[in-house]
């Protein structure tokens, strides 16, 4: 019985063991790591876009792309910009592997003219409530008079002589604008047929407008309102698609770094323009009085500076050279009896010249009347004061030299065969002069030849064998 019982326990543990084995083994469950999204970056433009800012703006967004961002704000207040500068921000937004969104903020914001070309090549276009976009004709630059709301074709028909050629030219401008904002439209699937009239008409619209029209995706009231309402959105770049996830993400703001605050600075084009005065300034007082130094390298530093700041904007030569010719009129006055005629002139043409230097009407790319109006009238007391000094100090009197001993009298030290030596105020000079001169004789200077002099009788003295007799006479009586 004992041994029955062994066996019946025996058999019991073996069935447990294969149960056990036979069993699912249970694996503690693992602890589920969230990723966390990937970062977005914001941009700022405020104000007039310009070289500075598409510099900005194209290393921004590379630094975007090497960040591996998932999104790239651009938030947008402008009243426009150049068409150079624009077209080049484009380019880099359509290349771009990051999406773009560009949001008009804050409130009150606008994105006219060039700024409603960016919001409408961005992947994602967004305003704030207060806000409004719009007027995107593009402003007729070199050529006053030109209509920009007009309808160029109907009034380039109805015109002639040059009139009808600045409306063709206004036609031809007006229509490449409306094809490329059109194309932009149809690229993102917003709103063509208002893109063309805000090129033609000049027509504008408010944010809650935009959003009805199909102008724009959304309204958000800050950056943190426009994450909230793109996350899970899906973006369709142009090789890929993309989905948002913007809650929750990190943002890294890149502002404008030092050298985009330099080009901005000089950029601007009153900062040129009197840059470009003091390079002239400071040119002009050294040649006229050379050894300064100081005005020399400031003025160079100055005029290179202004001509890479010209380079960027849309300048008139015209207005440059008239600028020239005015201050060469200025110079002018201060060497030739022209009784203010010449200065005149030089403050017509160097007034005539800044109106015209920019070549466009944008805000933020002219300059003040008001500065005008004070370069103007200190190029012309600068420029003829420091001419006229140097014009009296070409007429003053020479002090020091050979040229100064004309008339002076002297004594041969030493003379054969019309060359020797003589003292002349002190000092001992070479002289020339014909052979009746003696060493001992009274001499008067003639002539210079650099260091060499030119000598002759002192009047009323007696030179040479008629010396030797008279002192001689003197001696035996």
């Amino acid at each position: 019985m004992r041994h029955a019982n062994a066996i019946w326990c025996g058999l019991a543990l073996l069935l447990g063991l294969g149960w056990a084995a036979s069993a699912p083994a249970v694996v503690p469950a693992a602890t589920t790591v969230v990723a966390a999204p990937p970062p977005v970056v914001v941009m700022s433009v405020d104000g007039a876009i310009g070289p500075a800012t598409a510099d900005h703006l194209h290393r921004a967004l590379a630094q975007a792309a090497k960040a591996r961002a998932q999104l790239a704000v651009l938030q947008l207040d402008t009243p426009g910009g150049l068409d150079v500068a624009m077209r080049s921000i484009i380019k880099d937004m359509l290349a771009s592997p990051v999406p773009v969104a560009v949001f008009v903020a804050p409130n009150g914001a606008r994105a006219a003219s060039a700024g409603t070309y960016l919001l409408y090549a961005s992947h994602i276009a967004a305003m704030a409530p207060a806000s409004n976009l719009g007027a995107a004709t593009p402003v007729a630059i070199g050529m006053p008079g030109l209509p920009g709301g007009d309808n160029p074709p109907a009034s380039a028909a109805a015109s002639g002589g040059a009139r009808g050629t600045d409306d063709t030219l206004s036609a031809k401008r007006i229509a490449d604008a409306a094809a490329y904002l059109r194309s932009l439209a149809q690229l993102r699937a917003r709103n063509a047929d208002w893109a063309e009239r805000a090129v033609r008409e000049s027509v504008s619209l408010a944010a809650p407008d935009a959003l009805k029209l199909g102008v724009i995706d959304l309204i958000a009231q800050d950056v943190p309102d426009l994450l909230r309402q793109l996350d899970g959105r899906e973006v369709r770049l142009a090789d890929r698609s993309v989905r948002l996830a913007t809650q929750g993400a990190a943002l890294i703001t890149i502002e404008a770094d030092w050298r985009s605050r330099l080009l901005a600075v000089i950029a601007d084009p009153s900062l040129a323009l009197i840059l470009m005065m003091i390079g002239i300034y400071g040119l002009l007082f050294e040649f006229s009085n050379p050894g300064f130094v100081l005005p020399g390298v400031v003025g160079a530093i100055s005029l290179v500076l202004a001509l890479f700041a010209l380079q960027m904007l849309p300048i008139n030569y015209a207005g440059l050279a008239l600028i020239l010719l005015g201050v060469g009129f200025f110079v002018a006055e201060a060497f030739v009896p022209s009784y203010g005629t010449l200065g005149l002139g030089g403050i017509v043409a160097f007034a005539s010249g800044a109106v015209l230097l920019i070549d466009s009407d944008l805000p933020g790319f002219g300059v003040s009347p008001a500065l005008i109006a004070v370069l103007t009238a200190g190029s012309a007391a600068f420029i003829i004061a420091v001419a006229g000094m140097a014009a009296k100090a070409r007429r003053r009197p020479l002090v020091h030299g050979a040229a100064t001993l004309l008339g002076a009298a002297g004594e041969l030290v030493e003379f054969s065969a019309g060359e020797g030596w003589a003292v002349v105020q002190g000092e001992h000079w070479k002289v020339h002069g014909s052979g009746a001169l003696q060493a001992g004789d009274r001499v008067q200077v003639t002539g210079a030849h650099g260091a060499l002099l030119d000598v002759g009788p002192e009047p009323g003295a007696v030179i040479g064998a008629e010396r030797r007799v008279r002192r001689q006479g003197a001696a035996s009586s």
